[in-house]
């Protein structure tokens, strides 16, 4: 049994390997626990999952960036996860410090200590909330953004695990409906089309975490941009998507194994 520290909120089974907290791990970051830890290491010996996660947290930087530069200065990050380096908004602070910032996750460890990072910060909000449950979601992010200005929806990195059962292609389509025109809508996505072997490793070793993993096509994800118009340069892989410098793409972009696109809504 992992000991537990103060800052673990009640009812968080630090037994259990959460997505957040394995994703924090790959990141560098110190709020993970000994099942995350090692759930991670193993992923590590069947994918490249330290470049996974640094290439989609790139992506979201330029994303934001990107977003930020054409007028964007209100933000809902759905399944935001553990506060890291580079978190959204400092990013689109970096444009217009007045950006607002919704972040929702249902991992109780996100929120504390997204909390605790956001002290004094009179723009931007945390809510514990369930993805899956768009309505209730907008309803609560509605109390701090505007939906009658563009918003910039941003989804990376976490429709993996949404099960179809839950059909993550509707739930999304809700939340696209709820924006108005001229919104954004970011998201990322694993893949198995490049690494397929790979990638059935890993779903393996995900379906003994919290939230196992559905991998999904290149066709499914353009499914969940429904409802936007695709911006240049389409559904890439995560260091394709508007790189800084050539070495941001590498040799092998497929190796991220995650897609990424950006859309409109008209």
């Amino acid at each position: 049994m992992v000991d537990r520290v103060s800052w673990v909120p009640e009812g968080v089974n630090v037994d259990v390997p959460s997505s957040a907290r394995i994703y924090d791990y790959l990141l560098g970051g110190g709020h993970n626990f000994e099942a995350d830890r090692a759930t991670a290491e193993a992923l590590i010996k069947v994918l490249p999952v330290r470049g996974m996660a640094r290439l989609n947290r790139a992506y979201l930087r330029r994303a934001v960036l990107e977003l930020a530069d054409l007028g964007i200065r209100q933000f809902l990050d759905l399944g935001s996860g553990i506060p890291t380096v580079g978190n959204v908004h400092e990013v689109a602070h970096e444009v217009s410090p007045e950006s607002k910032v919704v972040y929702v996750d249902f991992e109780p460890v996100a929120i504390t200590h997204a909390e605790l990072m956001l002290a004094g910060e009179p723009n931007v909000t945390a809510l514990l909330a369930d993805l899956r449950e768009p309505e209730k979601v907008v309803a609560q992010a509605a109390q701090h953004l505007d939906f009658s200005q563009p918003i910039g929806l941003l989804v990376v990195g976490v429709l993996q695990f949404i099960p179809d059962s839950d059909d993550p292609w509707g739930v999304l389509s809700r939340y696209v409906d709820s924006l108005p025109s001229g919104s954004y809508l970011a998201l990322s996505h694993f893949t198995a089309d490049s690494m397929p072997a790979a990638m059935a490793a890993g779903k393996e070793i995900f379906a003994k975490t919290a939230e196992p993993i559905t991998p999904r096509t290149k066709a499914q994800v353009a499914d969940m941009l429904a409802g936007t118009e695709i911006v240049e340069p389409g559904i890439v892989f995560t260091p394709q998507w508007r790189p800084e410098t050539p070495e941001d793409v590498g040799d092998e972009p497929s190796k991220a194994n995650i897609y990424a696109a950006v859309g409109r809504k008209p």
